[in-house]
C-alpha cells in the first residue's frame, strides 16, 4: 500500500536530502509582512549603523557614495539567490522547503562545501561577536 506523500525505505538518498517539514507536513507560519520587513531592516542596518556611515566618511565624498551604489546591486543579487534556494524544486517530491541558510547549502552542493560553508559561516560570526565586544567595551570608557 503506497500513502500518498510518503517516502519508502528504497530511496534513502531522497530522505537524506527531505527537509522535516516535507516528512512532518507543513509547519505553522505565524509571520506577517510587516514582522519580516522589521527583521529585515534589523538584520541590515543593524550591523551596518555601527560601521558604515564611519566607512563612507573615511572614504570621501567620491570613493564612499560610488562604494555605497557597488554595494547595491550586490545585496540585490545576494538576496535574491537567496529567495530561489528557500524552494527546492525536487522532481518526485515536489517543492521541498529548505528552513536553514546551511540547509540550502546542503541541498544544492553536497556535504563536504556545506561544512566549508559552515565553517566560513560560523568563523564571520565570531569575527563579528569579536568587534562587538570590542566596539562594546570602547565605548564604555
Amino acid at each position: 500500500m503506497v500513502v500518498e506523500g510518503a517516502i519508502d525505505d528504497e530511496s534513502p538518498l531522497i530522505q537524506s536530502f527531505c527537509s522535516g517539514d516535507v516528512l512532518g507536513g507543513p509547519s505553522k507560519r505565524t509571520g506577517s509582512v510587516w514582522s519580516a520587513v522589521s527583521h529585515i531592516i534589523t538584520g541590515v542596518i543593524g550591523a551596518g549603523v555601527l560601521s558604515l556611515a564611519w566607512a563612507v566618511a573615511q572614504l570621501g565624498w567620491i570613493a564612499g557614495p560610488l562604494l555605497l551604489m557597488l554595494f547595491a546591486p550586490i545585496t540585490f543579487v545576494s538576496s535574491y539567490i537567496l529567495c530561489d534556494c528557500y524552494r527546492f524544486p525536487h522532481p518526485q517530491l515536489g517543492s521541498i522547503r529548505n528552513s536553514s541558510y546551511m540547509l540550502a547549502v546542503k541541498m544544492f552542493l553536497g556535504d563536504t562545501k556545506e561544512k566549508i560553508c559552515g565553517v566560513l559561516v560560523h568563523g564571520g560570526l565570531f569575527g563579528t561577536n569579536i568587534a562587538y565586544i570590542i566596539t562594546t567595551s570602547n565605548s564604555i570608557k
